[in-house]
């Protein structure tokens, strides 16, 4: 599988576990679940390199978001929460990529 596969996989994914999180439908632990879950497949690959498409970019950004920041910051941040949804928008609309997201491969 290419990266660029993976990505196109997981990255509708995390956006439905970002938004569902923000709107308080699904728990902290599953979308924590889901992050290990993907670098442990990832890790399966051996991708190497840098990010090569904003897409990618964008995916590991909120990924590390998730990791980073616990529930209630991202809850209770303003600026940490509109970036969370700003990035979930673009990883399942498209469009311009979110400001400040400087997402790099684990």
């Amino acid at each position: 599988m290419t990266a660029d596969e993976f990505i196109d996989g997981k990255a509708p994914q995390l956006a439905f576990y970002g938004k569902a999180f923000l709107s308080n439908q699904l728990d902290f632990n599953e979308i924590q679940m889901y992050l290990w879950d993907t670098l442990e497949e990832w890790q399966m690959y051996n991708h190497q390199g840098e990010a090569q498409t904003d897409m990618e970019r964008v995916f590991w950004h909120l990924l590390h978001a998730f990791d980073k920041w616990p529930c209630w910051a991202i809850r209770g941040n303003q600026f940490l929460r509109k970036q969370v949804d700003d990035c979930c928008d673009y990883l399942s609309l498209g469009g311009q990529i979110p400001q400040g997201c400087i997402g790099i491969r684990p």
